[in-house]
């Protein structure tokens, strides 16, 4: 990341007047407004950080106050008041303030829209805060007149009707006494015996409004920790290192799978939350959050609060306060938890630091890695970023000194690292897409009574449907690519815009009916073990086998060994504790190989060794099957011959030659338009005003279209920048971006900015 540049483009300089409120809106602009406080409203009493309605335009809208200014650039007679103050205090802090700010001006987006994408979505409209006090449940006249004694053949309903005459309480009270008693308490509120209502919290769990977290915070947390297993000696070195280093350092925990970089972690959170300060953890997918949690919860007994885009609005709304207030000691959660309030942080935690889920592709394109160590280095506290397989960044950053480097080399508990065989599958006949030596080697491990896992990263049944008489293909009629073929749920469907068809019973170009499927998915890898395996449980866990609740059962059940064979995409691949796989499958590695992207072969070495690490975590021994048409690849060699990190220094040596990050850095201007060349003439555009103000040392890419040129209906082109150094990039946008807004053309189409760029798509 870069060091800090000059403040975001806002409101010119003050020429005088009385003291006005600096507005940010959450608009595409980047400039901040000027207002006089509501009427009536002393503005000395209005903190930054708080919520203001204001008029603007026709309309009204919620803005965010940043500060207090002494003076305005506009006319006296323009300044409008705000219509009134929605809170009764700030909802973020000067430094939570100062993290969004930077970040916005970083990545080149209006500050209005980064600020309000940091905030919960009930509040970024104007509704109050939440009533923060648990919902729970009360008894009605009738249920204090039931009798539990006549309810001896319901126990359950006896129990809470006996609990609740003391007192209301809230439901995981309930759960607590009572055992999951969730369908109870539906039953005894059907009957009318109880009524939903709001309880208090337990005294020393308080959430205040985030206004008061430095004087009614809640008393630091008693924190009881179950007893942990002894670590092995490089465990004990890297709790060791970090638990020395003072103020903030970051450090890269490079442990190889199964070596027990969770328990690391739990150390040191353990240590931060005794001393009575806040932890941040963060985990790139929402799947991976309930096993850490479960594990976080099992060993240290502190207040928690979860934050992930599959909450509802309400609960995220009090997970993000109870973290602002202190009430949470610890929050767990995906990439927009890095924005979460936290008053006393003490320690940051980036788990699989090196998944590109961490970097927002939409919007607001933040990198929420780079963003947790920027935190880190603001609260003065140490950052982790953890991962078997480090991003190449992460590993040139250690090199350099950047980072303390930690090294766990050996799988915990005695476990032993897989052992990996290449199946050459060129001229050999394909089951359903196993190997004649796959399909040996699942007969054997589960008639021993293991675990076998299958990856394949493609949904559906087939990635291709054609007729074989005339050639038909099924295309999207939005996008440039092939329909996918679904058979559990039949249709034809595009998993780039989501345009979906019926399956067509005869070719739709000359009627015959010799309509074929070409290649395999996760549905028909499904059908055909089913076929070869008719009475062994199979479970597939892919995007659209997890939708709901089902995703953590599947988990659940694949923890326990309830399915001898797990079939799973990427989505499986990182980060579960799958104690009874002894043999993991790798049924096509070879789309990563030859990818359009630079960093396609970084992605394919770190997914196999992600998923050759779910294989042997226990005291059983793992294998790993890699089959290929590809086998003599030379990344794919280094890969195998001496792990990832020999992989990883030729990346590394290819990257230095080619001056490509991370020895490098980029910005990629992306546009899109309804009609074909006009996102190409647009960025050309944009070229031809770079060059005019291009420093030396800067380079311009392009224009060209994009690896998919048409997508969603949408025309699609990019131009990319690139320079040696980071100050100069981002100069260069500072004065470029601001300028794009006035290009001939810019209103009829959409385009983007994303600064360190994850994927060329």
């Amino acid at each position: 990341m870069a060091e800090p540049l000059q403040p975001a483009e806002g409101t010119s300089a003050s020429h005088g007047g009385d003291a006005c409120l600096r507005v940010a809106v959450a608009v595409p602009l980047a400039t901040l407004f000027d207002y006089l406080p509501p009427p009536g409203v002393d503005i000395a009493g209005i903190a930054p950080g708080s919520r203001v309605l204001v008029p603007f335009g026709r309309g009204r809208r919620v803005g965010l106050v940043l500060s207090i200014a002494s003076g305005t650039d506009q006319a006296p007679e323009r300044l409008r008041p705000a219509l009134g103050l929605l809170d009764p205090g700030p909802l973020l802090s000067a430094l939570d303030l100062e993290l969004i700010q930077w970040a916005a001006e970083y990545y080149r987006h209006p500050v209005g829209e980064a600020l309000f994408g940091a905030l919960p979505a009930r509040l970024r409209r104007p509704q109050p805060l939440l009533d923060e006090r648990p919902r729970g449940w009360r008894l009605t006249a009738a249920g204090r007149s039931q009798d539990p004694e006549r309810l001896r053949r319901a126990p359950r309903q006896a129990a809470v009707l006996e609990r609740l005459r003391t007192a209301a309480a809230a439901g995981a009270e309930l759960a607590q006494t009572c055992g999951n008693c969730s369908a109870t308490l539906r039953a005894l509120a059907v009957k009318g015996w109880i009524e939903a209502c709001a309880v208090e919290r337990p005294i020393g769990h308080p959430i205040a409004h985030p206004t008061d977290r430095a004087a009614e915070r809640a008393p630091a947390p008693q924190i009881r920790t179950v007893q942990p297993p002894d670590l092995n000696a490089e465990q004990a070195e890297a709790v060791t290192r970090v638990r020395e280093s003072s103020g903030f350092r970051a450090f890269l925990l490079d442990g190889v799978t199964g070596s027990g970089k969770t328990e690391v972690y739990l150390r040191l959170v353990g240590d931060v939350l005794a001393a009575g300060r806040q932890a941040l953890v963060l985990v790139p997918e929402i799947g991976l959050t309930p096993q850490l949690e479960r594990r976080i919860r099992a060993r240290i007994r502190a207040p928690m609060a979860v934050i992930h885009s599959g909450l509802t609005e309400r609960d995220r709304e009090l997970a993000w306060r109870a973290a602002a207030s202190g009430a949470a000691a610890l929050v767990l959660g995906t990439r927009s938890a890095v924005f979460a309030p936290l008053p006393a942080l003490g320690l940051v935690v980036v788990d699989e630091e090196h998944d590109i889920s961490f970097k927002q592709q939409d919007g607001f394109r933040y990198s929420a890695r780079d963003l947790a160590l920027r935190r880190a280095q603001r609260a003065g506290c140490p950052a982790i970023l953890g991962s078997a397989t480090p991003s190449l960044e992460s590993l040139l950053g250690a090199q350099r000194g950047r980072y303390v480097w930690l090294h766990l080399t050996e799988r915990a508990g005695g476990a032993q690292t897989p052992r990996l065989d290449v199946v050459d599958i060129r001229a050999q006949p394909l089951q359903g897409g196993l190997s004649r030596v796959l399909v040996r080697d699942l007969t054997a491990e589960i008639a021993a009574g293991n675990q076998v896992l299958l990856f394949l990263n493609r949904r559906g049944f087939s990635p291709i449907l054609t007729c074989h008489d005339c050639g038909w293909v099924g295309d999207c009629p939005h996008c440039d690519a092939r329909l996918t073929l679904h058979l559990v749920r039949p249709r034809l469907m595009c998993h780039h815009c989501g345009w979906s068809r019926g399956v067509p019973e005869a070719c739709p170009a000359c009627g015959k009916a010799d309509l074929r499927a070409l290649g395999q998915g996760t549905e028909r890898l499904e059908e055909e073990l089913q076929r070869l395996f008719p009475d062994v449980p199979v479970a597939r866990i892919d995007r659209d086998s997890s939708r709901g609740g089902r995703l953590a059962r599947l988990l659940e059940g694949a923890r326990r060994g309830d399915f001898p064979i797990l079939i799973g995409t990427q989505m499986l691949a990182k980060g579960h504790h799958l104690p009874g796989v002894t043999l993991v499958g790798i049924l096509d590695l070879d789309q990563g190989l030859y990818g359009a992207d630079y960093r396609a072969p970084e992605r394919m070495a770190q997914l196999i060794v992600q998923v050759a690490g779910r294989a042997g975590r226990a005291e059983r021994p793992g294998r790993v099957v890699l089959q290929t048409r590809h086998p003599d690849h030379p990344m794919l060699a280094a890969l195998l011959a001496g792990g990832y990190r020999a992989f990883a220094e030729t990346a590394l040596a290819e990257r230095r030659a080619a001056s490509l990050p991370p020895f490098s850095h980029q910005a990629l201007l992306r546009a899109e338009a309804p009609a074909p060349q006009q996102a190409l003439h647009w960025l050309a555009g944009a070229a031809q005003l770079a060059a005019a103000i291009r420093p030396p040392g800067l380079a311009l890419w392009g224009p060209v279209p994009a690896p998919m040129e048409r997508r969603a209906g949408r025309f699609r082109a990019q131009l990319l920048v690139q320079s040696d150094q980071r100050p100069v990039l981002q100069t260069f946008l500072a004065s470029w971006v601001p300028r794009l807004r006035s290009l001939k053309g810019e209103a009829a189409l959409r385009w983007s900015l994303d600064v360190d760029p994850q994927e060329m798509l």
